[in-house]
């Protein structure tokens, strides 16, 4: 089994009794595991899955949780059905990205974290805030009125051409 099967099993047989501990030790690995990037500006991490756990005192299939978390945020993607804990991997972080992903899960927990001020300052935050928010605002094309010239380039009115 996968590490990635693992870590989906893992999420699907929690229970109301099991949540709980399951998200203080996944939330708290994963605030340990920004704070060390953020803080570092670490764009690049490379290693063994295995390895990189362990430096972190994480399990593997926790630290494969955050890949899955991050993966969307990288310059280039995992397959992530294809890692083991012997996988190396090489990732590349863009961080604008990464930031609104985390606007986008609303992870307040990570992206208010203090080490994006390393980052980015408040105004380039302030922007990616807005970009995000942006994004998710939907416009809808103006309507065309009956009478109008047809968008097609017929030079007939939209009633008699493509509006009929």
């Amino acid at each position: 089994m996968s590490l990635f099967d693992q870590w989906r099993k893992l999420l699907e047989e929690q229970t109301d009794a099991t949540f709980e501990d399951f998200w203080k030790e996944y939330s708290g690995a994963e605030t340990t595991l920004y704070k060390d990037i953020l803080g570092n500006k670490k764009n690049k991490i490379t290693g063994v899955v295995s390895t990189l756990a362990e430096e972190h005192n994480i399990r593997p299939v926790i630290y494969m949780g955050f890949l899955d978390g991050i993966n969307t945020s990288l310059k280039k993607e995992l397959v992530l059905e294809d890692i083991s804990e012997d996988t190396e991997i090489d990732l590349e972080i863009d961080f604008a990205e990464l930031f609104k992903n985390m606007l986008k899960a609303d992870a307040d927990y990570l992206y208010s974290l203090e080490e994006w001020m390393d980052i980015f300052t408040v105004e380039e935050q302030k922007e990616l805030v807005d970009e995000y928010r942006r994004s998710r605002t939907i416009v809808k094309d103006k309507k065309i009125g009956r009478n109008e010239p047809c968008p097609c380039g017929s030079g007939k009115k939209y009633k008699k051409c493509c509006g009929k």
